[in-house]
């Protein structure tokens, strides 16, 4: 598996053991205890902020401990290893599909702990607002040899990811090229019912959908291409703050971007794309009217 950013994997590790063992209904002292560490290790490891006890015999003894089956095993142990090559060697931002043997996916994860989400597309719309015939038509698209109980698993897996957006507190702003909203993925009628559903998705209190219109001048979102800005709480035993993350799904992988002026150069992109879009309910009024 290949190195991804400096924190990515220790985060997910920290939340995987923080799920097992919630799930068990073990305390955090109680898990200390069985690794002969503080409860505030064990809650800077959780929050993925320390690796320092996260050995694979660690790993493996909170395993045994919260009754853990051998595939989720595998999987936080191949997340405890990235971690620690990460720390010693540094690591690359791409992760490919090819790559993702664990069967582990770090956006889903990442969307689930985000209390923010700020995605900027141009041609595709934002997964979390997608519609089922919409993401067949895209799933066919990429995978186009596929068979089709794979198809409606990737659909499964997709309508997943949409789960934050009915979480109130969890706040939404998509900024969309209008090209996303005019593109005919499915055919007129999988559109028409798009539109609707991406129409009355914008009236949340949660969620803001604006469109930038083709005659908006020349703008930084044809260069930056279509990202997810997402960001965290504090977390809830260091109280330290996560840092944001930029997510980029591209056709054979995700790219994750953590450096503090990588985030800074999207925040900037993000400023610029909200001068030139549309109000809400002028957006809302197009993607109608469409």
């Amino acid at each position: 598996m290949p190195a991804l950013g400096s924190t990515l994997a220790r985060r997910a590790l920290g939340r995987q053991l923080n799920a097992f063992r919630k799930k068990a209904e073990i305390s955090q002292a109680q898990a200390a205890k069985f690794l002969g560490i503080s409860p505030q290790t064990m809650g800077r490891m959780e929050d993925g902020v320390s690796m320092r006890s996260a050995t694979d015999l660690h790993v493996n003894e909170l395993c045994n401990r919260y009754g853990v089956g051998d595939d989720k095993r595998r999987l936080v142990l191949a997340l405890a290893r990235e971690a620690r090559i990460v720390a010693k060697h540094g690591g690359g931002w791409w992760r490919a599909d090819a790559d993702q043997g664990d069967g582990f996916d770090h956006y889903p994860v990442l969307l689930n702990s985000a209390q923010r989400m700020t995605a900027w597309r141009v041609v595709l719309l934002p997964e979390i607002v997608q519609t089922r015939d919409y993401q067949r038509a895209v799933a066919w698209a990429k995978y186009p040899s596929l068979p089709s109980d794979e198809i409606d698993k990737h659909i499964e897996s997709s309508a997943k990811r949409q789960r934050p957006l009915d979480d109130s507190a969890f706040t939404v702003e998509i900024l969309l090229s209008e090209a996303a909203i005019r593109e005919e993925w499915g055919g007129p009628a999988v559109m028409a019912e798009q539109r609707r559903h991406l129409a009355d998705i914008g009236r949340r209190s949660n969620v803001s959908i604006r469109v930038v219109p083709f005659q908006a001048r020349s703008h930084i979102g044809a260069l930056a291409g279509s990202f997810s800005l997402l960001e965290f709480p504090v977390l809830p035993h260091s109280k330290l703050v996560e840092p944001p993350v930029v997510h980029v799904e591209e056709y054979t992988g995700d790219l994750y971007l953590e450096r503090a002026e990588e985030i800074s150069r999207y925040r900037d992109a993000i400023a610029e794309l909200r001068r030139v879009a549309l109000s809400e309910s002028d957006s809302s009024a197009l993607i109608l009217g469409i």
